[in-house]
């Protein structure tokens, strides 16, 4: 298994440089079901940010994206259902998706609270105010 970095889902995504996003498109399409790409959270992190923040695309925008790359057979995410959660957190209460990846990993990992002094991510992806 092979694990990919951040630029090469943003060339899948943007397409802003058509000798990378070829490659790219190369390097995914010849993937398998037995030797699959494994991306991380952090690389999703890196994403949303890089999508929402350098590219201007609406938080459902990229939420969009990261879903159907969980849709892709040949692509694992790090713990699709915490991903998953997360998401369903910035659709449903519009928190950031970093904030609420932390509140589903926290979770998982038996954090009873998430403690912050991020007003918003404690509004909307459930953290508690310190």
């Amino acid at each position: 298994m092979i694990s990919l970095d951040t630029n090469v889902l943003v060339r899948y995504a943007i397409r802003d440089d058509a000798q990378q996003a070829k490659r790219a498109d190369a390097l995914i399409d010849a993937l398998t079901p037995d030797d699959p790409a494994l991306v991380t959270h952090i690389v999703l992190v890196e994403l949303w940010w890089v999508l929402t923040r350098s590219y201007n695309r609406t938080p459902q925008q990229a939420a969009d994206f990261i879903d159907k790359l969980m849709d892709i057979e040949t692509l694992h995410t790090q713990d699709d259902d915490l991903v998953t959660e997360a998401l369903q957190a910035v659709t449903e209460n519009h928190a950031d998706f970093a904030d609420a990846l932390i509140v589903s990993v926290s979770a998982a990992q038996g954090a009873t609270q998430i403690r912050t002094f991020d007003a918003k991510a404690a509004a909307r992806a459930g953290m508690r105010p310190v």
